[in-house]
């Protein structure tokens, strides 16, 4: 039966992703870049910003927003997900897909300024934003953003939920502790339903305490297969390079490849690992406490260079090295078990280092993705079902981890990846003028530090607080609304 189901989202798969849709991603992605004059160029800018720790009102800091941001980026896509593309596309998958993370920072930059726009606050007195919201109040198509909404409470269990956990407990289950799945299914769902229960600001808070010590320490993993096979390092850029533009026979452990599989593969990796394109971040972005629209845009845009650009590139360039120097770390055909062999190549300290980051990044991933499928549920049916789509997330997290086919899971994410990516695309496109008249007015006239009046603010905290009135508090200090604020 898992065959059949297997069968046919692998069908779905090649057809959402054949060439109309990479070509339309990539299109769009660089549409975006040339139309608003290269925004990545703005990218110390960003991380400037981003390190504001501030929050005014119910709100989150620009930092937190980023951290549930990179929390939600950054999981299995940069570790399994690039393995995948490795094994299918071949090395020059790392290129198309490093390509797609740089380009995708205009994407970024665009999807959040749009939800940041047109936030609002809900009837609790939280700030909700995202593609929904603009689709519907900036376009005036409010069927388009019903079907974006469902596609993204339906997408978050395959995204950001199965896939997530179903790798970590296959790797679980081949390191030297050999933990068994079901065990590493219950210790998951327990964590993520502890952390479920304090909403965003438990979410945020966990995000950004784990995304710095887990990039840190996935990245000296990185550094110590590099390190332990430092001969092939230079062969495997050259490898990458070279695949990325000729067609390729199979040699070694490598897969033959075209050079459209690459490019194929590696813009779906790339898509999959930063999300850029398809919304879902931007819905942390509209909780954030930033003065205009532009300045968090400008933050937001700095999360594919580092999950992309950064991280997915570093696994590319380790396994291809690792590959090269042990044929057989290719040999193992599955996603999960070729980053586990790879690390395992530097002995028993990096298969250590492997597992700790899959499941710091796994379980980061599996909380920021809640919040997404939350509030998309929000958006058609308000919070009376916000319980049960709870327990049904924390369900999910437990049979992800028990289900034996990995490539069901991945082939059921890439589905849903195209089927949000689709209504998020023409969205941007559609707000272009809206882009072009936000980032004229605070980035290319040097206003972004300017506060903009017209933008939806945080509500007050207490009932005795004026508008405008309410002081800066540590985001960590706030406590829930007191009070409704109607529009």
């Amino acid at each position: 039966m898992l065959d059949v189901i297997d069968n046919f989202f692998s069908s779905v798969s090649n057809f959402l992703w054949g060439y109309v849709l990479v070509f339309a991603l990539l299109g769009v992605h660089l549409y975006l870049t040339l139309l608003l004059r290269v925004p990545q160029r703005h990218l110390f800018r960003g991380i400037a910003c981003s390190l504001r720790r501030r929050a005014e009102g119910n709100s989150i800091s620009q930092y937190a927003s980023l951290a549930v941001t990179l929390a939600a980026n950054i999981g299995t896509g940069n570790i399994v997900g690039v393995a995948v593309g490795l094994a299918m596309g071949g090395p020059g998958a790392v290129f198309w897909c490093m390509l797609v993370g740089f380009l995708g920072m205009a994407a970024r930059y665009s999807e959040s300024l749009l939800a940041v726009r047109y936030r609002q606050l809900d009837d609790e007195g939280n700030l909700v934003g995202g593609p929904m919201y603009a689709i519907e109040k900036g376009l005036k198509c409010k069927w388009l953003a019903v079907v974006f909404a469902v596609c993204t409470a339906v997408a978050a269990f395959g995204v950001g939920n199965i896939t997530q956990a179903n790798a970590a407990a296959r790797v679980l289950n081949e390191s030297a502790i050999s933990v068994p799945t079901w065990f590493s299914g219950l210790l998951l769902a327990a964590l993520t339903g502890l952390v479920l229960l304090g909403g965003l600001r438990a979410i945020a808070r966990v995000c950004s305490a784990f995304v710095p010590i887990m990039t840190l320490v996935y990245i000296i993993g990185c550094t110590l297969v590099l390190g332990v096979h430092a001969e092939y390092v230079l062969p495997a850029l050259e490898r990458i390079w070279e695949c990325a533009f000729t067609d390729q026979a199979a040699t070694g452990g490598f897969i033959g490849s075209t050079i459209m599989l690459a490019m194929q593969v590696g813009v779906k990796r790339g898509l999959f690992s930063n999300e850029a394109g398809m919304g879902s971040s931007a819905m942390a972005s509209a909780a954030a406490c930033t003065p205009n629209s532009v300045q968090q845009a400008v933050v937001d845009s700095t999360a594919p260079f580092w999950d992309s650009v950064i991280l997915c590139t570093l696994t590319g360039v380790t396994l291809t090295t690792a590959a090269l120097a042990e044929p057989y770390v290719l040999h193992a055909q599955d996603g999960d078990l070729i980053v586990f062999y790879a690390f395992g190549s530097a002995g028993g300290l990096g298969s250590m280092l492997l597992v700790f980051s899959l499941v710091t990044f796994v379980i980061s991933s599996i909380l920021a993705w809640s919040y997404f499928g939350e509030r998309a549920l929000q958006y058609l049916a308000g919070r009376r079902y916000r319980t049960h789509y709870r327990l049904a997330w924390v369900a999910a997290v437990f049979v992800g981890c028990m289900i034996p086919q990995s490539s069901l899971v991945w082939h059921f994410a890439d589905c849903a990846n195209a089927l949000m990516a689709i209504p998020n695309l023409i969205c941007m496109v559609a707000l272009t003028p809206v882009l072009l008249a936000e980032t004229r007015r605070y980035l290319w006239s040097g206003r972004l530090d300017e506060v903009d009046d017209t933008l939806v603010q945080p509500a007050p905290l207490v009932e005795d607080e004026l508008p405008g009135e309410t002081p800066e508090v540590d985001e960590w200090e706030l406590e829930p609304a007191k009070k409704e604020k109607n529009i």
